[in-house]
Protein backbone atom coordinates (compact mmCIF):
# COMPACT_ATOMS: atom_id res chain seq x y z
CA UNK A 1 0.00 0.00 0.00
CA UNK A 2 1.44 3.30 -0.74
CA UNK A 3 2.00 6.37 2.00
CA UNK A 4 -0.87 8.65 2.30
CA UNK A 5 -0.17 12.28 0.79
CA UNK A 6 0.12 14.64 4.05
CA UNK A 7 -3.53 16.16 4.25
CA UNK A 8 -3.68 19.32 5.65
CA UNK A 9 -7.48 21.05 6.54
CA UNK A 10 -7.53 22.91 2.87
CA UNK A 11 -6.70 20.04 0.94
CA UNK A 12 -9.68 18.02 2.83
CA UNK A 13 -11.72 20.48 2.36
CA UNK A 14 -10.59 20.62 -1.20
CA UNK A 15 -11.30 16.67 -1.07
CA UNK A 16 -14.40 16.97 -0.21
CA UNK A 17 -15.88 19.51 -2.60
CA UNK A 18 -13.95 17.25 -5.38
CA UNK A 19 -15.60 14.26 -3.76
CA UNK A 20 -18.74 15.99 -3.61
CA UNK A 21 -19.08 17.41 -7.31
CA UNK A 22 -17.78 13.94 -8.58
CA UNK A 23 -21.11 12.46 -6.92
CA UNK A 24 -23.34 15.35 -7.84
CA UNK A 25 -22.57 14.76 -12.12
CA UNK A 26 -21.60 11.68 -11.97
CA UNK A 27 -24.87 9.67 -10.32
CA UNK A 28 -27.32 12.20 -12.75
CA UNK A 29 -25.47 10.17 -15.80
CA UNK A 30 -25.48 6.60 -14.72
CA UNK A 31 -29.12 7.11 -14.08
CA UNK A 32 -29.54 9.07 -17.70
CA UNK A 33 -28.07 6.04 -19.18
CA UNK A 34 -30.42 3.61 -17.65
CA UNK A 35 -33.15 6.10 -18.34
CA UNK A 36 -32.23 6.08 -22.51
CA UNK A 37 -31.91 2.65 -22.19
CA UNK A 38 -35.50 2.32 -20.83
CA UNK A 39 -37.01 5.06 -23.30
CA UNK A 40 -35.56 3.44 -26.27
CA UNK A 41 -37.13 -0.04 -25.47
CA UNK A 42 -40.39 1.62 -24.67
CA UNK A 43 -40.28 3.04 -27.94
CA UNK A 44 -40.35 -0.11 -29.27
CA UNK A 45 -42.30 -2.39 -27.19
CA UNK A 46 -44.16 -0.33 -24.67
CA UNK A 47 -47.52 -0.98 -26.05
CA UNK A 48 -47.64 -4.96 -26.07
CA UNK A 49 -47.71 -5.10 -22.90
CA UNK A 50 -50.87 -2.94 -22.73
CA UNK A 51 -52.33 -5.19 -25.41
CA UNK A 52 -51.91 -8.20 -23.79
CA UNK A 53 -53.81 -6.87 -20.69
CA UNK A 54 -56.54 -5.49 -22.69
CA UNK A 55 -56.72 -8.08 -25.64
CA UNK A 56 -56.96 -4.85 -27.82
CA UNK A 57 -54.68 -2.33 -29.03
CA UNK A 58 -55.91 1.08 -27.21
CA UNK A 59 -56.93 4.10 -29.51
CA UNK A 60 -53.64 5.54 -29.99
CA UNK A 61 -52.60 7.91 -33.84
CA UNK A 62 -50.35 5.28 -35.27
CA UNK A 63 -46.37 6.15 -35.49
CA UNK A 64 -44.98 5.93 -38.55
CA UNK A 65 -42.56 2.73 -38.53
CA UNK A 66 -39.71 4.59 -39.55
CA UNK A 67 -40.08 7.52 -37.46
CA UNK A 68 -40.12 4.75 -34.43
CA UNK A 69 -36.89 3.04 -35.62
CA UNK A 70 -35.33 6.43 -35.74
CA UNK A 71 -36.57 7.26 -32.02
CA UNK A 72 -35.37 3.95 -30.76
CA UNK A 73 -31.89 4.15 -32.39
CA UNK A 74 -31.50 7.77 -31.29
CA UNK A 75 -32.98 6.64 -27.40
CA UNK A 76 -30.02 4.09 -27.30
CA UNK A 77 -27.29 5.92 -28.60
CA UNK A 78 -28.31 8.64 -26.27
CA UNK A 79 -27.53 5.53 -23.73
CA UNK A 80 -24.11 5.42 -25.09
CA UNK A 81 -23.49 8.96 -25.21
CA UNK A 82 -24.36 8.80 -21.34
CA UNK A 83 -22.12 5.60 -20.67
CA UNK A 84 -19.17 7.69 -22.87
CA UNK A 85 -19.19 10.71 -20.42
CA UNK A 86 -19.42 7.76 -17.30
CA UNK A 87 -16.16 6.44 -18.97
CA UNK A 88 -14.72 9.34 -18.71
CA UNK A 89 -14.82 9.21 -14.93
CA UNK A 90 -14.86 5.60 -13.98
CA UNK A 91 -11.86 4.95 -16.28
CA UNK A 92 -14.16 1.33 -17.53
CA UNK A 93 -14.47 1.10 -21.27
CA UNK A 94 -16.40 -2.24 -20.71
CA UNK A 95 -19.79 -0.46 -20.63
CA UNK A 96 -19.81 2.00 -23.27
CA UNK A 97 -18.37 -1.32 -25.84
CA UNK A 98 -20.95 -3.46 -24.41
CA UNK A 99 -23.56 -0.64 -25.14
CA UNK A 100 -22.47 0.47 -28.72
CA UNK A 101 -22.34 -3.12 -29.99
CA UNK A 102 -25.57 -3.28 -28.66
CA UNK A 103 -27.17 -0.34 -30.45
CA UNK A 104 -24.79 -1.40 -33.35
CA UNK A 105 -26.73 -4.65 -33.44
CA UNK A 106 -30.39 -2.62 -33.19
CA UNK A 107 -29.24 -0.28 -36.41
CA UNK A 108 -28.24 -3.20 -37.99
CA UNK A 109 -31.65 -5.39 -37.08
CA UNK A 110 -33.63 -1.69 -38.20
CA UNK A 111 -32.36 -1.42 -41.29
CA UNK A 112 -30.10 -4.56 -42.56
CA UNK A 113 -32.40 -7.74 -41.58
CA UNK A 114 -35.54 -7.46 -39.29
CA UNK A 115 -35.03 -10.40 -36.42
CA UNK A 116 -37.17 -9.70 -32.96
CA UNK A 117 -35.21 -12.10 -31.27
CA UNK A 118 -31.38 -10.29 -32.03
CA UNK A 119 -33.33 -7.02 -31.41
CA UNK A 120 -34.70 -8.39 -27.91
CA UNK A 121 -30.85 -9.60 -27.61
CA UNK A 122 -29.95 -5.87 -28.33
CA UNK A 123 -31.31 -4.05 -26.03
CA UNK A 124 -30.90 -6.54 -23.36
CA UNK A 125 -27.43 -6.44 -23.46
CA UNK A 126 -28.37 -2.25 -23.70
CA UNK A 127 -29.71 -2.73 -20.24
CA UNK A 128 -26.99 -5.08 -19.33
CA UNK A 129 -24.38 -2.46 -20.01
CA UNK A 130 -25.80 0.29 -18.18
CA UNK A 131 -26.61 -2.16 -14.87
CA UNK A 132 -22.67 -2.74 -15.77
CA UNK A 133 -21.92 1.15 -15.73
CA UNK A 134 -23.78 1.52 -12.28
CA UNK A 135 -21.98 -1.47 -10.84
CA UNK A 136 -18.80 -0.19 -11.88
CA UNK A 137 -20.01 3.76 -10.51
CA UNK A 138 -20.77 1.86 -7.39
CA UNK A 139 -17.25 0.55 -6.93
CA UNK A 140 -15.21 3.29 -8.09
CA UNK A 141 -17.82 5.26 -5.77
CA UNK A 142 -17.14 3.25 -2.64
CA UNK A 143 -13.05 2.71 -3.15
CA UNK A 144 -13.25 6.72 -3.13
CA UNK A 145 -15.14 6.89 -0.05
CA UNK A 146 -12.96 3.89 1.30
CA UNK A 147 -9.78 6.53 -0.05
CA UNK A 148 -11.46 9.92 1.38
CA UNK A 149 -12.32 7.97 4.95
CA UNK A 150 -8.55 7.02 4.82
CA UNK A 151 -7.54 10.13 4.27
CA UNK A 152 -10.16 11.86 7.03
CA UNK A 153 -8.47 8.79 9.34
CA UNK A 154 -5.07 10.94 8.52
CA UNK A 155 -5.89 13.65 9.14
CA UNK A 156 -7.13 13.54 12.16
CA UNK A 157 -4.04 11.31 13.03
CA UNK A 158 -2.30 14.53 12.51
CA UNK A 159 -4.69 16.86 14.00
CA UNK A 160 -4.46 14.68 17.00
CA UNK A 161 -0.03 14.83 17.01
CA UNK A 162 -0.06 18.35 16.16
CA UNK A 163 -2.97 19.18 18.47
CA UNK A 164 -0.54 17.50 21.38
CA UNK A 165 2.75 19.05 20.15
CA UNK A 166 1.23 22.37 20.15
CA UNK A 167 0.03 21.74 24.03
CA UNK A 168 3.44 20.87 24.62
CA UNK A 169 4.73 24.15 23.07
CA UNK A 170 2.37 26.24 24.45
CA UNK A 171 3.44 24.44 28.10
CA UNK A 172 7.08 24.71 27.66
CA UNK A 173 6.60 28.69 26.06
CA UNK A 174 4.37 29.23 29.54
CA UNK A 175 7.31 27.81 31.37
CA UNK A 176 10.30 29.89 28.97
CA UNK A 177 7.90 33.43 30.08
CA UNK A 178 8.92 32.67 33.71
CA UNK A 179 12.61 33.38 33.16
CA UNK A 180 12.65 34.81 29.83
CA UNK A 181 11.13 37.72 28.06
CA UNK A 182 8.65 37.12 25.82
CA UNK A 183 10.27 37.55 22.53
CA UNK A 184 13.44 35.40 23.57
CA UNK A 185 10.50 32.62 24.69
CA UNK A 186 9.21 32.53 21.41
CA UNK A 187 12.52 32.91 19.73
CA UNK A 188 13.48 29.61 21.48
CA UNK A 189 10.05 28.04 20.93
CA UNK A 190 8.96 29.13 17.26
CA UNK A 191 12.50 28.76 15.79
CA UNK A 192 13.48 25.56 17.91
CA UNK A 193 16.50 27.16 19.13
CA UNK A 194 16.70 25.07 22.06
CA UNK A 195 20.73 24.62 22.03
CA UNK A 196 20.66 28.31 23.09
CA UNK A 197 19.47 26.89 26.40
CA UNK A 198 22.42 24.56 26.83
CA UNK A 199 25.14 24.52 29.64
CA UNK A 200 27.57 27.30 28.06
CA UNK A 201 29.96 29.89 29.44
CA UNK A 202 29.38 33.81 28.70
CA UNK A 203 30.35 36.99 30.32
CA UNK A 204 26.78 38.53 31.52
CA UNK A 205 26.07 41.54 33.82
CA UNK A 206 24.48 40.36 36.87
CA UNK A 207 21.46 42.01 38.83
CA UNK A 208 19.73 41.30 42.13
CA UNK A 209 17.46 42.68 43.79
CA UNK A 210 16.12 42.69 47.55
CA UNK A 211 13.09 44.43 49.31
CA UNK A 212 14.58 45.94 52.83
CA UNK A 213 12.93 44.81 55.88
CA UNK A 214 10.27 42.67 54.58
CA UNK A 215 10.68 39.91 57.29
CA UNK A 216 9.97 42.20 59.52
CA UNK A 217 6.57 44.17 58.04
CA UNK A 218 5.39 40.66 56.86
CA UNK A 219 5.11 38.93 60.77
CA UNK A 220 3.00 42.66 61.95
CA UNK A 221 0.47 42.31 58.76
CA UNK A 222 -1.88 39.87 57.60
CA UNK A 223 -0.26 37.32 55.15
CA UNK A 224 -2.84 38.09 52.29
CA UNK A 225 -1.14 41.68 52.78
CA UNK A 226 2.22 39.76 52.30
CA UNK A 227 1.34 37.97 49.21
CA UNK A 228 -0.89 41.56 48.08
CA UNK A 229 3.07 43.02 47.97
CA UNK A 230 4.45 40.32 46.28
CA UNK A 231 2.34 40.19 44.10
CA UNK A 232 2.59 43.94 43.10
CA UNK A 233 6.31 44.14 43.12
CA UNK A 234 6.71 40.89 40.69
CA UNK A 235 4.23 41.78 38.36
CA UNK A 236 5.72 45.55 38.20
CA UNK A 237 9.34 44.13 38.26
CA UNK A 238 9.02 41.38 35.57
CA UNK A 239 7.21 44.06 32.75
CA UNK A 240 10.27 46.08 34.13
CA UNK A 241 12.56 43.15 32.66
CA UNK A 242 10.72 42.23 29.92
CA UNK A 243 10.70 45.60 28.40
CA UNK A 244 14.58 45.94 28.92
CA UNK A 245 15.12 42.70 27.51
CA UNK A 246 16.66 40.57 30.68
CA UNK A 247 16.38 36.81 31.99
CA UNK A 248 15.42 36.32 35.12
CA UNK A 249 17.15 33.41 36.82
CA UNK A 250 16.16 33.69 40.83
CA UNK A 251 12.73 34.74 41.37
CA UNK A 252 11.55 33.99 45.10
CA UNK A 253 10.18 35.69 47.60
CA UNK A 254 11.45 39.22 48.09
CA UNK A 255 14.27 38.28 46.22
CA UNK A 256 15.23 38.47 42.37
CA UNK A 257 17.90 37.73 40.18
CA UNK A 258 17.99 39.03 36.75
CA UNK A 259 21.06 38.72 33.93
CA UNK A 260 21.89 40.49 30.52
CA UNK A 261 23.47 39.13 27.50
CA UNK A 262 21.86 35.64 27.44
CA UNK A 263 20.43 33.64 25.95
CA UNK A 264 19.79 36.52 23.41
CA UNK A 265 23.23 38.63 22.98
CA UNK A 266 23.08 42.47 23.90
CA UNK A 267 25.93 45.19 23.13
CA UNK A 268 26.07 46.69 26.54
CA UNK A 269 24.79 44.19 29.14
CA UNK A 270 26.37 46.05 32.61
CA UNK A 271 24.73 49.57 30.91
CA UNK A 272 21.10 47.56 30.43
CA UNK A 273 21.39 46.24 33.77
CA UNK A 274 22.26 49.49 35.29
CA UNK A 275 19.14 51.26 33.55
CA UNK A 276 16.87 48.19 34.69
CA UNK A 277 18.31 48.74 38.29
CA UNK A 278 17.03 52.36 38.44
CA UNK A 279 13.62 52.02 37.11
CA UNK A 280 13.12 49.16 39.31
CA UNK A 281 13.88 51.58 42.22
CA UNK A 282 11.92 54.06 40.41
CA UNK A 283 8.98 51.59 40.61
CA UNK A 284 9.45 50.74 44.06
CA UNK A 285 9.06 54.32 45.15
CA UNK A 286 5.00 54.02 43.95
CA UNK A 287 4.93 50.56 45.52
CA UNK A 288 5.91 50.95 49.13
CA UNK A 289 4.17 54.24 49.59
CA UNK A 290 0.50 53.06 50.36
CA UNK A 291 2.83 50.99 53.47
CA UNK A 292 5.23 53.95 54.14
CA UNK A 293 1.73 55.82 55.19
CA UNK A 294 0.42 52.97 57.05
CA UNK A 295 3.77 52.98 59.15
CA UNK A 296 5.10 49.87 57.62
CA UNK A 297 8.75 51.02 56.32
CA UNK A 298 10.17 48.89 53.37
CA UNK A 299 13.05 49.54 51.36
CA UNK A 300 15.11 48.05 48.42
CA UNK A 301 18.61 47.52 47.57
CA UNK A 302 20.26 46.74 44.07
CA UNK A 303 23.76 45.06 42.96
CA UNK A 304 25.15 44.47 40.27
CA UNK A 305 28.12 42.63 38.56
CA UNK A 306 29.40 41.86 35.48
CA UNK A 307 31.75 38.81 34.64
CA UNK A 308 31.37 35.01 32.87
CA UNK A 309 29.37 32.93 34.11
CA UNK A 310 28.31 29.41 33.27
CA UNK A 311 24.44 29.58 31.88
CA UNK A 312 22.14 26.57 31.67
CA UNK A 313 19.36 25.00 32.71
CA UNK A 314 18.67 24.09 36.36
CA UNK A 315 16.05 21.74 38.27
CA UNK A 316 13.92 18.64 37.53
CA UNK A 317 12.23 17.86 34.47
CA UNK A 318 9.00 20.39 34.36
CA UNK A 319 10.28 22.53 36.84
CA UNK A 320 13.74 23.38 35.22
CA UNK A 321 15.00 27.36 35.90
CA UNK A 322 17.48 29.00 33.21
CA UNK A 323 20.04 30.20 35.55
CA UNK A 324 23.62 31.55 36.03
CA UNK A 325 26.64 30.41 38.03
CA UNK A 326 29.87 32.08 38.82
CA UNK A 327 31.94 34.53 41.00
CA UNK A 328 29.48 37.14 38.94
CA UNK A 329 26.22 36.19 39.92
CA UNK A 330 27.68 35.56 43.82
CA UNK A 331 29.03 39.40 43.99
CA UNK A 332 25.76 40.92 42.60
CA UNK A 333 24.28 39.04 45.48
CA UNK A 334 26.11 39.85 48.52
CA UNK A 335 26.11 44.14 47.06
CA UNK A 336 22.52 43.45 46.76
CA UNK A 337 22.72 42.47 50.98
CA UNK A 338 25.35 45.55 51.06
CA UNK A 339 23.05 48.19 49.77
CA UNK A 340 20.89 50.64 51.48
CA UNK A 341 17.24 51.30 51.06
CA UNK A 342 17.53 52.80 47.09
CA UNK A 343 21.27 52.11 46.91
CA UNK A 344 22.55 50.75 43.71
CA UNK A 345 26.02 49.57 43.60
CA UNK A 346 28.18 47.62 41.09
CA UNK A 347 31.84 46.06 41.06
CA UNK A 348 34.85 47.97 39.47
CA UNK A 349 34.59 45.94 36.94
CA UNK A 350 31.12 47.00 35.91
CA UNK A 351 31.59 50.33 36.14
CA UNK A 352 34.14 50.32 33.83
CA UNK A 353 32.63 48.74 31.46
CA UNK A 354 30.02 51.91 31.43
CA UNK A 355 32.08 54.38 32.83
CA UNK A 356 31.55 57.04 30.27
CA UNK A 357 27.58 56.75 30.77
CA UNK A 358 27.13 56.44 34.29
CA UNK A 359 27.27 59.12 37.23
CA UNK A 360 28.97 56.86 40.09
CA UNK A 361 30.35 57.05 43.21
CA UNK A 362 33.39 55.43 44.78
CA UNK A 363 32.71 53.59 48.07
CA UNK A 364 35.79 51.97 48.51
CA UNK A 365 36.62 48.24 48.53
CA UNK A 366 33.85 45.82 50.80
CA UNK A 367 34.60 42.78 52.54
CA UNK A 368 31.55 40.16 51.40
CA UNK A 369 30.43 37.30 53.01
CA UNK A 370 31.88 34.21 50.83
CA UNK A 371 34.23 36.43 48.27
CA UNK A 372 37.97 35.71 49.70
CA UNK A 373 39.42 39.38 48.61
CA UNK A 374 37.86 42.53 49.04
CA UNK A 375 35.40 44.19 46.18
CA UNK A 376 35.83 48.14 45.11
CA UNK A 377 32.45 48.89 44.62
CA UNK A 378 30.71 52.14 43.46
CA UNK A 379 27.32 53.44 43.81
CA UNK A 380 25.26 54.35 40.80
CA UNK A 381 23.82 57.74 41.11
CA UNK A 382 22.16 58.10 37.17
CA UNK A 383 22.72 57.62 33.52
CA UNK A 384 24.25 59.88 31.05
CA UNK A 385 22.10 60.60 28.18
CA UNK A 386 24.78 60.76 25.11
CA UNK A 387 24.38 64.14 23.53
CA UNK A 388 23.91 64.20 20.00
Amino acid sequence: MSALAPLTPGRAATLAQTYATELKISFPFGITALAFATASMAACFGLAPVKSLLGFEPFYRPINPHVQAVIMWSLALGAVYALWQDRKRHHSIIPVALGAFATATLIATLYVHYYVLIEIMAYALLVIATILNQNIFLRVLNGTVRQQAGEIEALNRGLEAKVADQIHQIDRLARLKQFLAPQVADLVVSEGKDKLLDTHRRYIACLFSDIRGFTAVSEKIEPEEVIAILQAYHQQIGTLVTQHRGTIGYRAGDGLMVFFNDPIPCREPVLDAVKLALDIRAAFEELREPWLKRGQVIGLGLGVASGFATLGLVGLQGRTDYTAIGGAVNVASRLCDKAADGQILITKRAFLDIESRVEAESLGAFELKGVMTPVETYSVIGVIEPTN
